[in-house]
């Protein structure tokens, strides 16, 4: 009888190699060192070259793992379709696709932060072609590494406007927006990540996670609100993510697809 294997042993990715999009971001760059750390070679992919490439020399240093950085618009579908291709002919393989990128746009975006009766069908689509299109295409082109792997995991970022509808009482009267296309795209990716985990079973298994708001510097009064509507009386940090994606990506959750895992201090729980 083969002996169970330790926690240490479930969770080691020691040979693997994990693809991040928006890598160099603030949440990008706390999952790929946590993946790093736990022994996984990773791609950092941004739409910087410089960013990513600075996340990924960033890994080799702290971690001694092999890391690269790769330039990617996730509004070009040939290019994310193209992304896969890429990382393989540098680092050898895929094992673990995190989707964490995401269109969140700018108070400034026309037609982003705005009413309902504002926001535009451009930005919408922008919206859904980096947050919904992009995951979609990188999926289905890294279908045949992910397979080959054995182990084969995908962790899709959604959040919780992708499974409940907006507080606005926590808006009034500041100049933050919620966006249709935002709660609309990554609702989708929810959904996705079933029909994937159905689809692509029993060699990919497809799992997301749902963040809650990421202090950032947020600013007053949406702050307090906030906090005073969450039950863990706080706002999320990056490295709160990283024990998710780590259970996830990791033999930890080998029997685990299809689900999605709030990771929101109670957010959702009301």
């Amino acid at each position: 009888m083969t002996p169970e294997r330790t926690l240490r042993e479930l969770m080691a990715l020691d040979g693997r190699v994990a693809l991040v999009t928006g890598g160099a971001g603030h949440i990008g760059r706390s999952i790929s060192g946590a993946l790093a750390e736990l022994g996984a070679r990773v791609a950092v992919v941004d739409l910087s070259s410089g960013a990513a490439g600075v996340v990924a020399a960033d890994l080799k240093e702290r971690w001694s793992v092999a890391a690269a950085g790769f330039e990617c618009d996730l509004e070009d579908g040939a290019a994310v379709g193209d992304l896969p291709r890429r990382v393989h002919e540098a680092l050898g393989r895929i094992d673990i696709i995190v989707n964490c990128a995401a269109f969140v746009g700018t108070s400034g975006l026309d037609g982003w932060a705005v009413g309902f009766e504002q926001q535009s069908a451009a930005t919408w689509r922008r919206a859904l072609e980096v947050n919904l299109t992009a995951p979609f295409i990188l999926i289905q082109a890294a279908a045949d590494d992910l397979r080959a792997s054995g182990r084969g995991s995908v962790i899709n970022v959604s959040s919780i406007y992708g499974l409940v509808g907006p507080d606005w009482r926590l808006y009034d009267d500041t100049t933050l927006g919620n966006p249709a296309a935002y709660a609309a795209s990554k609702g989708g990716l929810v959904q996705l990540t079933r029909w994937l985990a159905t689809t692509l079973a029993p060699d990919i298994r497809v799992n997301a996670i749902a963040p809650g708001g990421v202090f950032r510097s947020t600013p007053e009064p949406f702050l307090s609100r906030y906090v005073a509507r969450t039950p863990l009386g706080r706002m999320a940090r990056e490295e709160d993510l990283k024990g998710a994606v780590a259970y996830l990506a990791s033999d930890l959750s080998a029997y685990v697809t299809g689900q999605c895992l709030a990771v929101d201090g109670g957010w959702t729980a009301w």
